[in-house]
């Protein structure tokens, strides 16, 4: 198989991802650790708009971008949150139902594969990523004062978003659980 530039990108994403888990978690660099980590989250997100944008605008979309990309969005945003998790900054409910949704969603989707159905991103699952993204970079970088009731806002929402986009999924796509024997 030939790499096209989006799949390069969903690879160098997914090679970002323990890269930034360590300046996340370390605290050798004397508080410019987690700068670096945010720097990575954000260059690793905008890989994620980028490689999708790339991939329509080219006539590049693949089987592997398919599959690869939102795995590796999901494992950069999981990874995000279960670091801030470690470092008391987020609420670990939060985070389970958030990640309970991705595994649902990914278990949905290859019942769906089976019987040949492809279920498309909605937009209410992008603006959960966008919010869930707006989030842990809000915390990462954590400014405090007026950015404590952002953080706030952003970890409510992006919660309300992720159980809305799993409703709105199960819902528009109920037929695949009726065809399950």
């Amino acid at each position: 198989m030939k790499m096209n530039v989006p799949n390069c990108l969903t690879i160098l994403r997914i090679f970002m991802v323990p890269v930034f888990v360590v300046f996340m978690l370390a605290d050798v660099l004397g508080g410019a650790d987690r700068y670096i980590a945010g720097i990575l989250f954000i260059a690793a997100s905008l890989t994620d708009t980028l490689d999708g944008y790339l991939a329509r605008k080219n006539n590049q979309i693949t089987v592997f971008g398919k599959f690869m990309d939102p795995l590796a969005d999901k494992l950069l945003v999981c990874s995000a949150m279960i670091c801030l998790v470690e470092l008391g900054q987020l609420p670990g409910w939060i985070v389970i139902i958030i990640v309970g949704r991705e595994f649902i969603i990914s278990g949905f989707r290859l019942v769906a594969a089976e019987q040949g159905v492809v279920i498309a991103a909605s937009y209410w699952g992008k603006f959960k990523t966008v919010a869930q993204m707006v989030m842990v970079i809000l915390l990462v970088f954590d400014f405090g004062g007026a950015f404590d009731a952002a953080e706030q806002i952003f970890i409510w929402l992006a919660t309300i978003l992720t159980v809305i986009s799993l409703v709105d999924y199960m819902y528009k796509n109920r037929g695949v659980l009726r065809e399950v024997h």
